[in-house]
């Protein structure tokens, strides 16, 4: 399906050109018709062999119903631009031109209508004249009739020529929609429509409304139902779920798949400065902003609102009272608080060089660190990265230069426990990850059990002083473990046997147990002495030693594969490995 909407001054034949190439009417409300004039969108649609399905949005033409203009444009790629041939240069088709070119589109048809009513030569210089400075320079301006069909051929094998030129669209993209009109159907539900740019819909989506998750329960496009609609289309969807908040501008996503923003960075062009407190038109959203300046055409826009949006979209900056209209394209969805002085100029000079296509290495710059969700929501292409996290290198070298000021402060302050978490480190340098810790660490630090450890220091003088009195005893008894009585009178804690145990001098093997790490590997040659397999008791007494120390040890070699227990509680030395 190809979607059109039209454009122009009230009044000019938008709609009834419109019923001239598809044979219905768009205006759907009565006192429309009897105004002659287009009040809300309308839409009608037709088949043509060279394009297949067509729809038209048609969208009103006076100066009042401008919002609802922007809502029917906005997320449409090509317009049908009407203007009278029996009418000069009007102020609505001007300023339906300028919005055209801030919304960055590019396909168009120019019609020339009424032409039974004047020459349309003079219509159609003007026209041309008017596109020249606008990105809509070159379109094609056809002279047509809707009363006398003149010319009707022309500007349908135009638009048939430009539908074919327009670039299609990824059906597995995720959905976005800007709901342009709401209402409900007996026995449906509520229903709401929009047009779909891209990705697919399909009977039985979810799809979220902020925090919201709806079900689609019925696609239809073009009148009849569908089992999926993918864009560029025109879809009605029948919802189920809490739907008191769907209203025109609303916008329905596919669920964590878009970041959510009410404030982000742009940059912006147009006719001087926009005000303080501008309207942001994107889709079929209205909203209102703040508008605060960072620098040339540059600027943070605060919305009333969250919206979804993405690096590189396209969004409409208008000031009411001035009629004056700014192309805004949206740089950073996701930006950095400006908390200090002057905070403002060094965002301008960080986004210089920002031109609305998001790009992986310019965004992993730009940000320093950022995890590939978070990104693909903001738009940023992610194929290839290297891990959920990715690190600036020249932020990892910032944060590697810190890491053993940090492992070694702690390690003062913590002197029996010098080993650092790496989540503690990851608080220190202010990363959102553990995780990103480990890649920082260069030697002669190291990652050992999920902790940051130095080069090994000394024990405090009075632990070490504690550690020899206990070597001393266990060099004439080497399994006579001190009893927790004689630990404690040493002042050796748990943190204390810790630390002696990470600088090699003792080995606990269990709790409140520890003997010296010759003995521990010695005990397997004591015990391959015996007649194997052999009993606790047995083991016992070839070490010398009771059983409050004989059971914890036997099962410390069995946990490191030095000795084996058996079914019948009688154990047996590994043979060991050959080479």
């Amino acid at each position: 399906m190809h979607v059109v909407a039209t454009a122009g001054h009230v009044d000019h034949g938008k709609s009834a050109l419109v019923e001239a190439l598809t044979g219905t009417h768009p205006d759907r409300l009565a006192e429309e018709r009897r105004r002659g004039l287009t009040i809300e969108l309308g839409y009608c649609w037709t088949e043509w062999p060279e394009t297949g399905e067509v729809a038209f949005v048609d969208v009103p033409g006076h100066e009042r119903f401008l919002t609802t203009m922007l809502a029917g444009v906005g997320p449409v790629p090509a317009v049908l631009l009407v203007v009278a041939a029996d009418d000069p240069w009007m102020p609505q088709a001007a300023e339906h031109l300028a919005a055209l070119d801030a919304l960055g589109v590019r396909h168009a048809v120019v019609a020339v209508t009424r032409t039974d009513l004047a020459d349309p030569h003079p219509a159609t210089a003007r026209v041309q004249a008017e596109l020249a400075g606008t990105g809509l320079a070159g379109a094609p301006v056809v002279p047509v009739s809707a009363r006398t069909g003149a010319g009707l051929d022309d500007v349908r094998a135009a638009l048939v020529a430009m539908v074919r030129a327009l670039p299609v669209p990824d059906p597995a993209a995720d959905v976005r929609l800007w709901v342009d009109r709401r209402f409900s159907v007996r026995g449906v539900g509520t229903v709401v429509t929009g047009t779909l740019v891209a990705g697919t819909v399909r009977r039985g989506d979810a799809l979220a409304l902020g925090g919201t998750t709806l079900r689609v329960r019925e696609v239809q496009a073009l009148g009849r139902d569908r089992e999926a609609v993918s864009g560029v289309a025109r879809v009605a969807l029948a919802l189920g779920g809490r739907t008191d908040d769907l209203a025109r501008g609303s916008v329905l996503v596919t669920p964590d798949a878009w970041h959510h923003t009410d404030t982000f960075d742009v940059r912006w062009t147009g006719p001087g400065e926009p005000p303080t407190s501008p309207v942001l038109h994107i889709g079929a959203a209205d909203v209102e902003v703040r508008f605060r300046p960072l620098g040339p055409g540059l600027a943070r826009l605060s919305l009333s609102r969250p919206l979804p949006l993405r690096i590189g979209d396209r969004a409409l900056l208008r000031d009411p009272g001035r009629r004056e209209v700014w192309r805004t394209d949206v740089l950073d969805p996701d930006p950095p608080r400006l908390r200090r002085r002057g905070a403002a100029a060094r965002r301008a000079t960080q986004l210089v060089g920002a031109g609305g296509t998001p790009r992986l290495a310019d965004e992993v710059a730009r940000r320093g660190i950022a995890h590939v969700d978070h990104l693909r929501r903001l738009g940023v292409p992610v194929e290839g990265a290297d891990g959920p996290w990715l690190v600036d290198p020249g932020v990892a070298r910032a944060l590697a230069q810190r890491l053993p000021a940090l492992v070694a402060e702690h390690a003062a302050a913590h002197p029996l426990d010098p080993a650092v978490p790496l989540s503690v480190l990851a608080a220190g340098l202010r990363l959102p990850a553990p995780e990103l810790v480990r890649p920082l660490v260069r030697a002669p630090l190291r990652v050992v059990d999920g902790r940051v450890v130095g080069e090994v220091t000394g024990l405090p003088d009075g632990v070490r002083r504690s550690v020899e009195a206990v070597l001393r005893d266990l060099a004439a008894a080497p399994y006579a473990a001190p009893t927790a009585d004689r630990l404690r009178d040493l002042g050796l804690d748990e943190r204390a046997l810790g630390a002696a145990e990470r600088s090699g001098l003792l080995r606990r093997v269990g709790p409140g147990i520890v003997l010296a790490p010759a003995a521990v590997d010695g005990a397997v040659e004591l015990l391959r002495s015996l007649e194997q397999p052999f009993t606790t008791s047995a083991a016992r007494e070839r070490l010398g030693t009771t059983r409050r120390v004989a059971l914890p040890l036997l099962d410390h070699l069995d946990r490191a594969g030095h000795t084996r227990r058996l079914p019948d509680d009688r154990r047996e030395v590994v043979a060991r490995q050959p080479g």
